[in-house]
């Protein structure tokens, strides 16, 4: 599967659009890191919780993302965006959006 964040693929034409796919996930850290991330913005650097918690959720999106096209059979996934948002207080949503295309 080709994924590109780009409306094309490098050398490649692109034969049909088959629509619009997506994933997504919300995570949350248990408390006990909760309250490590807490105590470190005091001090300052990096969250490292959340960041840890970000990446995993994205990679999950994106897998998710990518299950919807393989059913699709696409070649590849165009265009693609991340999002997230902030659904309470310790848990974000992230969600891995594009198109899935047949690649000539």
């Amino acid at each position: 599967m080709i994924l590109v964040s780009t409306d094309f693929v490098s050398g490649r034409a692109i034969t049909a659009c088959l629509g619009l796919v997506r994933g997504n996930t919300i995570k949350a850290k248990w408390f006990g890191k909760d309250i490590m991330a807490g105590l470190r913005q005091i001090v300052g650097g990096e969250l490292k919780e959340y960041t840890e918690m970000l990446t995993e959720a994205r990679e999950e999106a994106l897998n998710r993302m990518i299950k919807e096209a393989e059913k699709l059979n696409a070649d590849a996934v165009i265009n693609i965006r991340f999002s997230t948002s902030q659904v309470m207080a310790s848990a974000a949503e992230i969600l891995a959006y594009g198109t899935a295309v047949k690649l000539k």
